[in-house]
């Protein structure tokens, strides 16, 4: 439940793809692009291309939605795994939100002020939960039933969502990889 980027010190509201964009496409940013052989998880929103691995669409995904009936497809048990280790991202935000008052309503400062606050209660989240201090909020959000409801990449701006400029390649790759892990998955269990 580490954060390893941010990107703060955008005026307003952005959508999440958005802020992906801007921070793929700033070729002097520090933005990691993954190696070839991973991926970073991404929420349906965004499409399926090289280094993002989505969840499949229009196939149960909630963690709720498996409490009443376990996952019987290869699609189901990759979403399953997928939405697991996304609600570990979730669950990190859930402390940062719930320690961190100040990042629900931030006041009345200076753009560069907010963004210094912002910058630096994540680098109080990171610090304590590495230095392993005794910490309630990261006792209770470590439960794992804690629940929430590219270089290559552009935004469609009418969808809302990050694409692969090269399409039709980056998404049989990710597409053939996540049906692979599909497959594994439903052979292991």
């Amino acid at each position: 439940m580490i954060f390893t980027f941010i990107v703060a010190g955008w005026e307003g509201v952005a959508h999440d793809s958005r802020i992906l964009l801007e921070a793929l496409s700033d070729p002097h940013g520090p933005f990691t692009f993954p190696s070839l052989e991973k991926y970073y998880l991404c929420d349906a929103a965004y499409a399926l291309t090289r280094g993002f691995m989505a969840p499949y669409r229009n196939v149960r995904y909630w963690l709720g939605d498996f409490r009443r009936r376990r996952a019987l497809t290869n699609k189901e048990k990759f979403n399953h795994a997928h939405a697991k280790l996304r609600n570990v991202i979730e669950r990190a935000f859930g402390v940062l939100k719930a320690r961190f008052s100040v990042l629900k309503r931030m006041g009345p400062f200076s753009l560069q002020t907010q963004r210094n606050i912002i910058i630096s209660c994540f680098a109080l989240h990171n610090f304590i939960r590495k230095e392993g201090l005794s910490d309630e909020l990261f006792e209770k959000y470590d439960q794992p039933n804690v629940s929430f409801r590219n270089t290559h990449v552009h935004i469609d701006a009418e969808k809302g969502e990050v694409e692969a400029h090269d399409t039709t390649l980056d998404r049989e790759y990710m597409t053939q990889l996540r049906d692979e892990i599909a497959e594994q998955l439903t052979q292991k269990y």
